[in-house]
Order: structure tokens, then sequence, then C-alpha cells
């Protein structure tokens, strides 16, 4: 974090008289803060308020986070189980194009009409579903006066949804222009590559829509799984601002009063299998003047003990001004930006990081990344780095709370994961508890440079003997095919 500029101010207070009886005295000497940032050592302390929460009759929790500051509320629907995780053998995407044609039509409404009222009330209402992610959301605001309109709304694009064949057409045609400029975008296919080489055939290694499964995309498929997966008995409702608790449960028990509960088990997740030896996945992308990386391997789940310690040992080294901040872009110069986080969510993610890299230093940066990943799991952290990282965390922390979809969207990670009800005022309490001795151990578990996966994407005929010189490669074209001859 940048650090806060100290202003002084000398008010010198003397009167005409004392001056001429006496000499000035000298200013005082400003204080010293060599080494040091101007700011409290003390770690902030935080009480978050308390989400008040219902179950409806439907199955779905309530959660509600009061403010009436303002005349607006936001809310989201989320339905476990039908994210991006679940997609069908063979159809990758179905559920990203189930949540994306929702409000392109009801059984009583059009796309215009839809997007027309929506327009009219200034209010907003979405669906989405990301891959690798077990949930689907449905996401809406409006002003308060508006509210009970756009509930009613929302409530139809979830029930209701009529996937018209025309919308699914234009759909497609979209669709088809993306997935030929995803195959030229080296952000894509470094991710593409390093999720198959960590995650193998899980379903956290798909990218979503490939050309084969959305020719088999059809109107009934979307119906299928929006029937199968869009049920009530695992869902949290979550609603932030001018509404109570009592307002949110009548208003919502009202619009979802069709949404039947289903007594479906709560979807399971399976851990993905280790990803193996170091090895390094380069993808050609002919002239290119940069190397686009991105490297990891597996680490934990979200509810894993060791979660609060792997966030301090990802801010100490990939964070905002950490490590490999330092040392590649300030110290060496080799790239604009490079950092790292953490993935985890019901199953097993991944600990990552990523740079871009001019073509001529690509040996140079992956040996001094590595070298990094190295240092952290051999030395203990110094105390003043270990506790700029955690000073750095509990303020950002303490930043997003401002905001009150932040703070609503922490009370739904509670759900999810089955947290302790104060498990965010205990925030502060677990990052400050974590010592150097434990991210030290954390850093030897899940920086292991003998596991690591490595994606390259960048010309072959340049950067492939120089990644040769740090570990075997494998090459493949930007449609993951295996070049041959090999470069």
């Amino acid at each position: 974090m940048k650090g806060v500029a100290a202003i002084y101010f000398l008010l010198v207070l003397a009167t005409t008289a004392a001056l001429a009886q006496a000499p000035a005295a000298p200013p005082p000497a400003p204080p010293k803060f060599k080494g040091k940032a101007p700011v409290s050592d003390e770690i902030l302390q935080i009480k978050l308020p308390r989400a008040q929460e219902a179950k409806l009759s439907n199955g779905a929790h309530l959660m509600v986070l009061e403010d009436h500051r303002v005349p607006s509320i936001q809310f989201q629907i989320i339905m476990t189980g039908a994210g991006g995780y679940y997609d069908p053998a063979g159809m990758p995407g179905l559920a990203d194009t189930t949540a994306s044609l929702m409000d392109e039509g009801t059984a009583t409404r059009t796309s215009e009409q839809i997007a027309q009222a929506l327009d009219t009330m200034a209010a907003s209402v979405g669906v989405s579903a990301n891959q690798g992610s077990q949930v689907a959301t449905l996401t809406g605001s409006a002003l308060t006066d508006q509210f009970d309109q756009v509930l009613a709304l929302a409530a139809d694009i979830l029930l209701n949804p009529s996937f018209p064949e025309k919308e699914l057409g234009l759909y497609k045609v979209r669709a088809r222009a993306a997935l030929e400029e995803q195959r030229s975008d080296p952000d894509f296919l470094r991710e593409e590559r390093y999720s198959k080489a960590v995650y193998g055939n899980h379903p956290a290694a798909s990218m979503g829509l490939t050309r084969e499964s959305l020719e088999k995309m059809t109107r009934e498929s979307l119906v299928a799984f929006h029937k199968s997966n869009y049920v009530p008995d695992h869902a949290i409702i979550g609603v932030s601002g001018d509404i109570t608790l009592a307002e949110a449960r009548t208003k919502f028990e009202s619009a979802l009063k069709t949404w039947a509960r289903s007594s479906t088990p709560r979807p399971g997740v399976v851990d993905p299998s280790e990803g193996g030896v170091f090895k390094i996945a380069l993808v050609n992308r002919p002239e290119s003047v940069q190397t686009a990386f991105m490297l990891g391997q597996l680490a934990i789940n979200r509810t894993h003990p060791d979660y609060d310690a792997l966030t301090v040992m990802n801010q100490i080294l990939g964070g905002s001004n950490g490590r490999l901040y330092r040392e590649l872009r300030e110290r060496k110069g080799y790239t604009y930006g490079v950092y790292s986080f953490l993935r985890a969510l019901r199953y097993r993610g991944d600990w990552r990081a990523q740079m871009d890299v001019r073509t001529e230093v690509t040996e140079a940066s992956l040996r001094d990344l590595l070298a990094e990943l190295a240092k952290m799991r051999d030395e203990v952290v110094p105390a003043a780095e270990f506790k700029d990282a955690q000073r750095s965390l509990t303020a950002s922390f303490a930043l997003s709370l401002e905001n009150p979809n932040e703070l609503l969207n922490l009370y739904i990670v509670r759900q999810l994961y089955n947290f302790p009800i104060d498990y965010w005022d205990r925030y502060t309490e677990r990052i400050t508890a974590v010592t150097p001795a434990q991210v030290q151990t954390v850093a030897r578990k899940y920086l292991d440079v003998k596991g690591l996966q490595v994606a390259a994407v960048g010309d072959a005929a340049k950067i492939a003997p120089a990644l040769r010189a740090v570990g075997p490669v494998e090459a493949f074209d930007d449609e993951g095919r295996p070049l041959t001859p090999a470069p």
C-alpha cells in the first residue's frame, strides 16, 4: 500500500515585545522516520454490523443487512449447484449459457420488455454462473420505491425463463466470434493450458464453452439444466439497503411462492488429483514480443486450517508491493506487473502467480521468480516485513467494509462455507495471530518447486530454448495440439 504522507505544521506564536527581548528559539527537529512508514503499529480491530437472518418456507436462507442512509436496495439469490462446476460431461459452458439467457425472455415477457422495464426503473437484474464455481447468482438493485416491481421481474426471470430459440441463435452468433477471438488472447491461452496442467480432468480445468459444446447447445438442454439445478433448497438470498428483515421476508416469500422445495441433497464436490512433477507447457504465439506466464500448483480448500497463514504468505510474496513486485518489476524491470493469488473453494484450489515479460528476459524472469519461491520456503520472513503484510491485509479488509455489497458478500461466504457466526469479526485477530514460522511452514507445504506447473505463451522459436534451460517443455499450438516438430 502506498504510504501516507505525514504533514507537520509549525506555529510560532510570539509577541513583538518578546521578540525584542530574546532571540527566536530554533525550530524543533522533525521526527525521524528513517526506513519506517509514518503509520501506527496498532492492528485495526473491527466489529462488523450483524446481518439478520431467517429461513423461508421453501428452504432458502435469507440474510438482511439494513442500511437506511440511501433509498436503495441490492439483492443476490445464490443457487448452490447451478455453477459451471456442474456442467454435464461433454457440455462445458452449459451453466454459463443457461444463466446468460435467463433474462432474454420469460413466459410472459420478451427480452425487449425486460430491458425496457429495467431501464425505466433505473434498476438492474442479471444472472451469472462462472466456470469452476458451484453457484449461479442472480443479482439485482433498485430504488426503494421500485423494489417490489423489480423483485417481481427478478422472480419471473428466475422461475420462468423461456429460453427463446431466437435469443439462443443470437447468443451462438456472438459466442462463435468470442471463441475465435480468445484463441489469439495470451491471457486466455495461458490460463487454459495452466488449468489443464494443474486440474487435469477436474471440472475446475474447464474454460467454459467450446466450439463443439456450443453447437450441441439446444433450448431443451437449457430448460433441463434450469429445472434440475435452480432449486431453492440450498439457496442463499442476501439483501442490503433500505429494508428490514420482516419486510424482506414478506416480499421474498410472496415473490418466490411458486419456487417449490425439491428435497435435493446439497450437490457435492471432489478434490482434483495432484498435478505431478515440474514441467513447462509452452503455447506458441508467433511474433509475440512478450512471454505470458502463469505458474502454480494445488493448494487448499476454503475451510482448510492453513487458509489464514497462506493468505499472509501470499500477501508477502505476491500482494501489492510484495516480493515479486519489488524484485521483478522495481529491481529487475522485467515486467509492468506481477502478482499471485490463492483460489480456494469447496474443493481444493490452487496458488498461482502470473506475469508478462519481454521475450529476451524469459529465462531470467522465470528463474528469479522461482528463486523468490525458494526464498519464501527456506528463510523466515523478517519481523518488519511480516508486520507490514498483516497491517496491509487488515487495512484493506477494513476499507472493503465501507461498501454495503462487500459486507453482504462476507455474510454470504460465511453461510456458503458454514463458518461460525463471528468468523469475520475475528478476521483481524486470526490474521495477526499468524506467525512467521507458520508462514514458512505453509510455504514449504504449498510452494513445492518440484511440483510446480508452468504455462508460458509466446513465440516458441524464440523462447523454447530459454524455457528448456529451466525445465522440461511440452509445446502446443493455440488450439491445444502438440507442436510437431517440437521447437
